[in-house]
């Protein structure tokens, strides 16, 4: 999932699951070196849980009811029902029709089972990984879904898709269709342990629905998938509904029984985030997630929830919390002195927000990897220490002295220990106060704009315009729609927005998109921050090749440990529960998935609270 996608629901202290990253990966049942594995299921971390005939999650219900429709909202617009391409605006909920070849438990943390894929193979040598796909998994006009498939999906995604896909699957030489249901990747070397898993995670698309059409074009043709649901119908901009498929070939599988049981999923766009909780009270969308900190504590005082008609549950989670925060663009000038990048953070006064923006809701975010083991901690010792050593003279000296800490005020909003200390830090970069404005040596003034896709962060970003302007800086809040911003971002036409960079339960490839200087030159990666750094570069190679899971937690976390010292991003803070409000007409499992919600897939329409709940209404 995009980032950018991710803020796109108005996030604050927003958590998700993200990318998978890598180690060894343990075939289901251990694996011995030198053998020719064949397995339903891999990991990154612990061998697989559950055996090749599972009959369903452990979290899910397979006697669930299917029925009824959900309404559920979403923001901005959309042209385009391709969502692996960088031009368009995609419909998120487009993901619905298509199924991967591998299906992950979100009560492992890194676990996959065989999902088109009814087998994988892994080689002796460890240089590849072959997919056997099932015999039963059809498209929805009844045509097998083949291998060719898998190879066309592969190859466009590659070439035309979204930077991120090169990046992610730059390991792989060669993608081979042996049989009609047998398809082979052929790796560069054995050194990227986490690459057999992550190719399961590929959507496949079917060859030939795409022929004749131009995959790297948008489009609003209703596309052909494999999964439980299909596009059913839409209006641009307005909303789409997706239709369960009643036929679907997956159904019965472990990885599917219990879950999809909603007959229709229907999505109203709206413009901001304001509107859509309107409509929300008024009935008009069923469930909410909010990541709104003041809503949460003071927007549910409607009629409906103090009836109960709404129900509001928070729900802990331990799912690793990456570093959402405001990232200047290092392809300015402006922002290219470490000096000039620590003083922005130094009047930034998270204290004041957390107690009268939030309520005190979320915990202060200090790691690219927070919430996880491979967060930086202290000061280097043992292995990392060892690992740091081979860049010193290239990296930041205090790395190996200085453990990174964020300034801490009182929350009165008076910052002055701040503010001395960040015009201390702009003198010594070449900037003095001249008539109450930062101006360098030749005169000119140090102004910038902060770039938001949404009304959500203007509360917090006109603040922080605030204690800028009493250390002399201009800055300027511009925002605009979703669709804008995105071209915006994908062509890195801003100063400073506010991202997000999720992590998933073991970094690996997905980090090459994020913090590489190859990647800080191609329009649409995410590297949102421009960084351009060829040891930052190295270290990123070193955690994707990492051995073993003791190895990538020195790596990470050496990683981690240079890209805070040197300052690349303000960082904000996060949130380890899930806030959710739902109109009470649901029934669901007894508990939640450890890394996830489990809604929609494995929720469902309780009739008898859905009937409940249409007689309170009308009376």
């Amino acid at each position: 999932m995009n980032r950018r996608d991710l803020l796109a629901l108005g996030a604050l202290g927003l958590t998700f699951p993200l990318p998978r990253g890598a180690r060894a990966v343990v075939p289901a049942g251990g694996d011995k070196p030198g053998e020719v594995v064949r397995t339903h299921a891999l990991s990154l971390l612990a061998p697989p849980s559950l055996p090749a005939d599972f009959p369903h999650w452990p979290w899910a219900n397979p006697a669930a009811p299917k029925g009824g429709e959900v309404v559920l909202s979403r923001l901005g617009s959309f042209d385009s029902f391709n969502p692996y391409i960088l031009r368009g605006t995609p419909d998120p909920g487009i993901g619905l029709i298509y199924d991967t070849l591998m299906a992950g438990n979100p009560d492992e943390a890194t676990a996959e089972y065989g999902h088109l894929a009814e087998t994988v193979e892994l080689p002796a040598d460890r240089r590849g990984v072959s997919f056997e796909l099932r015999a039963t998994a059809r498209w929805h006009d009844g045509r097998p879904v083949t291998a060719d498939d898998v190879v066309f999906t592969f190859n466009a995604l590659r070439t035309q898709g979204r930077p991120f896909f090169r990046a992610y699957w730059a390991d792989v030489t060669e993608v081979v269709a042996e049989s009609p249901r047998r398809v082979t990747f052929r790796f560069k070397d054995a050194e990227n342990r986490e690459l057999a898993q992550i190719l399961g995670d590929l959507p496949v698309l079917p060859k030939h629905w795409w022929e004749g059409r131009d995959f790297a074009r948008p489009s609003l043709d209703v596309p052909l998938g494999s999964g439980p649901y299909r596009l059913e119908r839409f209006e641009p901009n307005r909303s789409t509904v997706y239709r369960r498929v009643e036929d679907y070939w997956a159904r019965d599988l472990g990885v599917r029984r219990g879950l999809n049981n909603f007959d229709t999923l229907r999505y109203e766009y709206f413009r901001d985030t304001t509107v859509a909780f309107e409509a929300f009270k008024a009935g008009q969308a069923d469930f909410r997630t909010e990541n709104v900190a003041r809503d949460w504590a003071t927007g549910y005082d409607f009629p409906a929830a103090r009836r109960n008609l709404v129900q509001r549950q928070e729900i802990p989670h331990e799912i690793p919390t990456g570093m959402q925060c405001f990232a200047v663009n290092l392809r300015r000038p402006l922002f290219q002195d470490a000096r000039v990048r620590r003083a922005l953070i130094e009047v930034f006064d998270y204290e004041w927000m957390n107690t009268n923006l939030f309520f005190s809701a979320y915990a202060r975010t200090s790691s690219y990897f927070s919430n996880s083991d491979f967060a930086a901690r202290g000061l280097p010792e043992g292995r990392e220490r060892a690992i740091l050593e081979g860049f010193r003279g290239r990296i930041p000296e205090a790395v190996f002295t200085e453990e990174y800490k964020l300034p801490v005020t009182d929350g009165t909003g008076n910052n002055r220990e701040g503010a001395r200390r960040a015009l201390a830090l702009l003198r010594e970069a070449g900037w003095s106060v001249r008539d109450r404005r930062l101006v360098n040596a030749a005169g000119q003034r140090f102004e910038f704009e902060i770039l938001l896709q949404g009304a959500t962060f203007e509360r917090v970003a006109l603040p922080y315009v605030q204690w800028l302007e009493r250390i002399g800086i201009s800055a300027r809040v511009r925002t605009v729609d979703p669709a804008q911003y995105q071209v915006r971002i994908d062509a890195f036409d801003y100063d400073m927005t506010v991202d997000s960079m999720g992590q998933g339960f073991s970094p690996g490839n997905e980090q090459r998109d994020y913090w590489t200087t190859a990647k800080a030159r191609e329009n649409g990666s995410q590297n949102v921050a421009g960084i351009a750094d060829p040891a930052i570069d190295e270290l990123v190679e070193l955690v994707i090749a990492a051995p073993n899971y003791d190895e990538l937690v020195a790596r990470t976390r050496a990683l981690d440990r240079v890209l805070l010292h040197h300052n690349f991003v303000v960082p904000h803070w996060h949130s380890r529960v899930f806030r959710i409000a739902f109109w009470d007409k649901f029934g669901r499992p007894e508990r939640n998935p450890r890394y996830g919600l489990g809604f929609p897939q494995a929720w469902w329409i309780d009739p008898a609270r859905e009937r409940a709940l249409a007689e309170a209404r009308r009376g």
